[in-house]
């Protein structure tokens, strides 16, 4: 008997993504004259791995692809920046095959397409875009939230794709209509986390659906702020200048260890470079002693005032 595969076409990052594997957190689409730009499939991988591991127990990175392996979860290989192919372990689920596929594995497939990831938050203030970077667990999520909950609206959570226009405009593309917040968070805000489902091996962090409050249409990026925890009192902001510059967006580039291996250094100094003469970049310090997220927000509001009012 043959066995039928169903796949459903879903939108996220700006692409149409034809997978076999379920991927409730993305809306569905219609796919117009069979037109995707990513496939997801299921194949063995392990003959592939076996013979292309060297000294990474976990990744093996070239021009051609990006071959990781995440042990009793799956072997994931992307490809030409339109291929997803994942090998399941035994007895591993699809929660955690997501994980990976909307994470690291659509990651490598921004870097591929030559669309430019940051890892953070990207929040829509008066037809423009604010992304909020910072190493995990510096509270990004958090920031947005408090965002939100000031009816602003969100482009992107984690992973905030950036192009950039024939004018040298980098212009942020919405990823999905989700939110990732630690139950410390949720309690913050006032949400019950028994509203929201967990995500895979993170008990204690939820997935919160944003449809209401997701800006779905490309906005030009025009600031980053690099949040970072501190062991002051009190809230700080300061600009990033000169070659710090081209650090901090590195740094938050997300899986920036790609870049390297895959041969596109020089294209990550030219993007970014253009990002830099278009946007101002600041570093705001979050005390960790309190609950900081709506002073950060007026902190950030009151910046962009004297940023605009500077300028008139």
């Amino acid at each position: 008997m043959i066995e039928t595969v169903i796949k459903t076409a879903y939108k996220a990052f700006g692409l149409t993504v034809l997978s076999e594997i379920a991927l409730p957190e993305l809306p569905t689409v219609q796919m117009k004259n069979g037109i995707y730009d990513i496939l997801v499939e299921k194949k063995d991988l392990t003959t592939l791995w076996s013979t292309q591991k060297g000294k990474d127990d976990y990744f093996v990175i070239n021009e051609e692809f990006i071959l990781f392996r995440m042990p009793d979860i799956a072997i994931f290989l992307i490809q030409n920046g339109n291929r997803i192919l994942v090998s399941p372990a035994q007895n591993t689920n699809e929660d955690q095959l997501r994980l990976y596929i909307l994470g690291t594995c659509m990651g490598a497939i921004l870097i591929q397409r030559k669309i430019l990831p940051l890892h953070g938050s990207a929040i829509a203030i008066d037809g423009k875009v604010y992304a909020i970077v910072g190493d995990s667990g510096a509270g990004k999520s958090t920031l947005a939230s408090a965002f939100l909950n000031r009816d602003y609206q969100l482009l992107s959570d984690d992973v905030i794709p950036i192009t950039v226009n024939e004018e040298n405009i980098p212009i942020v593309i919405p990823a999905y209509p989700q939110q990732k917040l630690w139950l410390e968070s949720l309690n913050h805000f006032g949400m019950t986390s028994t509203n929201y489902q967990p995500i895979a091996e993170r008990k204690t962090k939820f997935a919160v659906p944003i449809q209401s409050q997701f800006a779905a249409q490309r906005l030009p990026l025009a600031g980053v702020f690099e949040l970072v925890k501190t062991e002051k009192e009190e809230v700080e902001i300061q600009p990033i200048e000169n070659l710090e510059r081209f650090y901090t967006l590195y740094n938050h580039t997300y899986r920036n260890f790609f870049i390297v291996d895959s041969g596109l250094m020089e294209w990550h100094f030219n993007t970014t470079a253009k990002i830099i003469n278009k946007t101002k970049l600041f570093k705001i310090s979050r005390p960790l002693s309190r609950f900081t997220a709506y002073e950060l927000t007026d902190l950030i509001l009151t910046t962009l005032n004297m940023e605009e009012k500077a300028h008139e």
